[in-house]
């Protein structure tokens, strides 16, 4: 059976997201209060298409809420999305949620909260597949001829007050960078974990499992 993923907002990028995880084995249910922005879908679509708002119960239970492991609100409204990330949070305790936010002040907001934000005009699907599919698949891009790529994961619960050093592995794993609050930098050695940061990591290809069963186990890098 597929896992179920939820998407609100059928715009460009709700359908790209919607295709992207898709391929990935996902069955997809997207909302969206134009029926008309079904039209965005790219062909070949076999998922559910609703219409209404994406914070109507009914609707989402329809959608296959209860059961999703990934829900994402990407409409053109900060509320909306925010209101809608919450439910599926707090209310339907859905295990990866992400909302795409326009205003960083508010970002940094909901970041805190637990729910992983985009707040740049540079938003691209990529970068919110990273915030909510596990790191080998959800690579952000590759370097040179692709024995290097980079990966975004949430910082581990164990590394929280503790060196993101932690995350590297000679040869094999680096921290490249970090988003705080909406604010991505390059940090210095001695930055720690905090609650809701996430980490970009540049990951030699083949370390990509052993990446994976270290995040698992929640340790250190191979």
């Amino acid at each position: 059976m597929k896992p179920n993923a939820v998407i609100v907002g059928c715009g460009r990028v709700g359908a790209e997201l919607a295709a992207a995880l898709g391929t990935r084995g996902f069955h997809i249910s997207i909302i969206d209060k134009n029926p008309k922005a079904f039209e965005a879908l790219h062909p070949g679509y076999e998922g559910k298409t609703l219409v209404g708002p994406g914070f109507d119960q009914e609707l989402l239970e329809r959608a296959g809420i209860g059961d999703a492991e990934i829900f994402i609100a990407v409409t053109n409204g900060d509320n909306s999305n925010i209101v809608c990330a919450r439910i599926a949070k707090e209310y339907y305790e859905v295990p990866r949620v992400a909302a795409r936010i326009y205003d960083p002040r508010r970002a940094q907001i909901y970041e805190r909260l637990g729910i992983p934000t985009v707040a740049t005009v540079a938003w691209t699907t990529d970068q919110v597949l990273a915030k909510v599919l596990p790191a080998a698949d959800s690579m952000e891009w590759t370097i040179g001829s692709g024995e290097v790529v980079v990966v975004g994961i949430p910082v581990p619960e164990s590394l929280l007050g503790k060196s993101l050093s932690e995350l590297e592995s000679p040869g094999k794993v680096r921290v490249s960078a970090l988003t705080r609050f909406g604010q991505t930098v390059v940090p210095d050695g001695k930055a720690v974990g905090q609650e809701g940061d996430f980490v970009h990591l540049s990951v030699l290809r083949s370390a990509l499992p052993q990446l994976e069963e270290m995040l698992a186990k929640g340790g250190t890098a191979p």
